[in-house]
């Protein structure tokens, strides 16, 4: 198989082939088609009189939609193939893939066309943990369609296989023995359902192919729709209009309906590992994206909302008031062998979903849905005090009560040995990091004008100023780390820092949390040597005995984590500093052809030339995906006061012009503009 993956997604369903358009997933190898945490097929492999196709290249048409050009035989440095193949695949619940082969020879040609066809039917878990199924499969034919089936107690999963051409079916595939004369083309439409007996959506097999080009215009016209209500860009800076349309597309992509709001969008995580709901990733990527489009921020509030804790499960971690880290529909979650039903094990999702309805009311003025969320948000408030000060300490820890299937880590930085001290060793539990200190403060303050001015409840936003003061007070004295100037990563059960230097220091400037008089230090380790590669801030410093380039947590570079940098620079007022986070970031997204990964190495810029991608990250990922959002906002100012939209740029020189026209809100549509006048070489020169 190609190294190269084609992606092709909608909704809940995506395709993950090679190069050719084939499927041919190892256990661990996260190819297939998927479809609510299920892949549904796991080998599709199109082969003519006996074998495989070459690639010539394929069309990234559309996020839901690809093209591939192949030939038959082995790749030589001389093609002079007499036939070619098209083969055009397009995603809803399931895929439509249209079969073209083409006779370029001046003679008619008899042809063994054959698509096999299986699927292992693999749980995202099992795929991703090589475990075994425990049920039974089974292959038939019903009418014209090949069904592949596997069942385990009462779970079942099917999908379903057909063509619009006749076809000689069994087990493992479908045959057509055809004849093409010369100069001519023969032509198939294949359709693969994947169904869920009983799930409404996913349990009716079949369909016309009028319906699927039906189904084709509908995602295409609200593609466009969801462009067309984007704010319009203008830059002198031409690759920023690029990037600025691949996260609009990507956000688009990710869009993830639940099953109880069919009509409704909310940012999935990331594929190919987290086309779910995930709290922490959805409320972020919401936040990023709040200027562009606020209707992924109200569904991200309903949905969590919606599934918000209300009791003591120590097996889901689940408290009352407390806000769902991942959800998940397959087989381990079904049997309870895994307990996203769905779990809350992230101690960030909960005052983060205060931080986020307070910026939505903040920037569309909907104080309907934030009087009708009310509940939630006094909840997601008392879980701060009453279920997450673990240690008794008055700071917001985290240790899991599932110690078979529950996360060790709770916060973003959610890898086993993210959290450490700066000569590497790990620290117990509970943990009480620091950027969990600055989310419940930020949540405490917006809770409180939530309180006075949309709630009416004078009483409560008191309360909650007099405590984020406390909190930001202690906080200040006891995560300081006095010989490095910085803030410790966390707090052990001893109550001793550790000690290490991270990147959750740009968190804490966006929270507000940190005293005036400590951020020009916090604002110096950002952009030094230790932490800013020259296209980003590390996750962790240079120098650290865990620090590792190509560590997921301890030295890559998060473009979500700086994107958050940047606005926390903005916030205190570090214009300068703020302008080169957005820059490296911006320019390592030209490099990477507008889509930002997951994550990428930190090796110095001066070493690399150009940012080296992080071998397993998802692609494209929400909050990689909304990044370049936020760092607009970040460069340009913006911010809602009361029914104005403010503008302060402080834009890197390289950008040159921006304007960001038609920026929706509480105040209508207005435009936003500024001139890069900030010089940003002697950051990214590393």
């Amino acid at each position: 198989m190609s190294d190269e993956l084609v992606h092709v997604l909608e909704g809940n369903t995506f395709v993950v082939s090679d190069d050719r358009g084939d499927i041919t997933a190892s256990r661990t190898d996260p190819t297939g088609l998927f479809s609510f945490d299920t892949r549904f097929l796991s080998h599709w492999v199109l082969t003519v009189n006996g074998q495989r196709l070459t690639p010539l290249c394929f069309d990234d048409l559309q996020y839901f939609q690809a093209r591939f050009f192949l030939v038959p035989g082995s790749s030589t440095v001389y093609v002079d193939a007499k036939l070619s193949v098209i083969r055009e695949r397009e995603v809803a619940d399931g895929f439509r893939e249209e079969l073209r082969v083409l006779n370029h020879d001046d003679v008619p040609v008899d042809l063994r066309i054959r698509v096999e066809a299986g699927s292992d039917f693999a749980d995202l878990f099992e795929v991703k943990d090589a475990l075994k199924k425990k049920g039974r499969y089974l292959a038939e034919q019903v009418g014209g369609s090949l069904v592949l089936s596997y069942q385990r107690d009462t779970y079942r999963r099917e999908t379903w296989i057909s063509s619009s051409e006749p076809a000689t079916i069994d087990a493992k595939g479908l045959t057509f023995t055809v004849r093409i004369p010369a100069h001519g083309q023969w032509q198939t439409d294949l359709e693969a359902v994947a169904a869920i007996p009983g799930l409404a959506g996913l349990a009716a097999p079949g369909g016309d192919s009028h319906g699927q080009r039906h189904v084709r215009r509908d995602m295409a016209r609200g593609l466009q729709k969801w462009l067309r209500r984007a704010p319009r860009i203008e830059c002198d800076w031409e690759p920023l209009g690029t990037i600025y349309q691949r996260c609009l597309t990507d956000l688009a992509a990710l869009r993830f309906t639940t099953l109880t709001m069919p009509d409704s969008a909310l940012p999935a995580a990331g594929l190919p590992w987290f086309m779910t709901i995930f709290g922490r990733d959805s409320i972020f990527t919401s936040l990023q994206a709040l200027p562009f489009t606020s209707e992924l921020a109200a569904t991200t509030l309903l949905a969590l909302a919606e599934r918000q804790g209300t009791r003591i499960d120590d097996f889901r971690d689940e408290d009352p008031g407390r806000i769902l880290h991942e959800l998940r529909y397959g087989e381990m979650t079904a049997f309870e062998e895994r307990p996203h039903s769905p779990y809350y094990g992230s101690a960030d999702a909960t005052p983060l979903f205060v931080v986020l309805l307070d910026e939505y009311e903040r920037w569309t003025g909907d104080g309907k849905l934030v009087g009708y969320l009310e509940h939630a948000a006094r909840a997601a408030l008392n879980w701060i005090d009453e279920f997450a000060d673990l240690q008794g300490n008055g700071y917001v820890s985290y240790q899991t009560r599932n110690e078979k299937t529950g996360l060790e880590n709770q916060c973003w930085k959610d890898s086993w040995d993210s959290i450490c001290y700066r000569n590497g060793e790990l620290p117990g539990f509970p943990r009480a990091t620091c950027e969990l200190q600055g989310y419940a403060y930020d949540a405490k303050v917006r809770g409180a004008r939530l309180a006075r001015q949309v709630w009416h409840d004078p009483a409560l936003a008191d309360r909650l100023e007099k405590e984020a003061a406390d909190l930001k007070r202690r906080f200040n004295r006891d995560f300081w780390v006095e010989d490095g100037e910085y803030f410790a990563v966390a707090i052990d059960t001893d109550g001793r820092r550790v000690d290490s230097l991270t990147s959750n220091n740009g968190h804490l400037l966006w929270s507000g949390i940190v005293e005036q008089s400590k951020a020009r230090a916090i604002a110096r380790h950002l952009l030094g040597p230790r932490l800013f590669s020259g296209w980003g801030v590390r996750t962790l410093a240079e120098g650290q005995a865990r620090y590792n380039p190509v560590g997921y947590h301890v030295g890559t570079v998060w473009p979500f984590d700086n994107s958050f940098i940047a606005w926390g620079l903005r916030r205190y007022g570090f214009r300068e500093e703020a302008a080169a986070v957005a820059a490296g970031i911006l320019e390592a997204a030209e490099i990477f052809q507008g889509r930002l990964p997951e994550a990428f190495a930190g090796y110095p810029r001066s070493a690399t030339k150009y940012p080296v991608r992080y071998p397993t990250a998802c692609s494209p990922q929400a909050w990689s995906a909304g990044a370049p959002l936020l760092l607009l906002r970040a460069v340009l100012g913006l911010d809602a006061e009361g029914e104005h939209l403010v503008v302060d740029p402080a834009l890197p020189r390289r950008i040159g012009h921006l304007e960001l026209l038609d920026l929706p809100g509480r105040w209508g549509r207005v435009d936003a503009c500024g001139r890069g006048r900030i010089s940003t070489d002697r950051f990214l020169q590393r």
